[in-house]
């Protein structure tokens, strides 16, 4: 399983942005939850989550900034 690309964040919507966050946070928690039981049969799951919840963090903070990343790249 490879790691979410950001592309594919950056196309959501602002409400769907929010409800991905939730989701990917409820996820952990369900992670987190597995392993202090002893029942986490995927660790790898961890770092797929944590990775995906920082890229959607990272693009609603952009939007709050006003920040457009396609345009920021192409002037350097």
């Amino acid at each position: 399983m490879a790691l979410p690309k950001i592309e594919d964040v950056r196309k959501l919507g602002d409400e769907e942005l929010g409800e991905e966050i939730l989701a990917v946070k409820r996820e952990l928690f369900q992670l987190r939850l597995e392993q202090a039981t002893r029942r986490l049969e995927k660790p790898h799951l961890f770092k797929h989550k944590k990775h995906h919840l920082c890229q959607l963090l990272t693009v609603e903070r952009e939007r709050q900034l006003g920040i457009n990343p396609t345009t920021e790249s192409k002037e350097e």
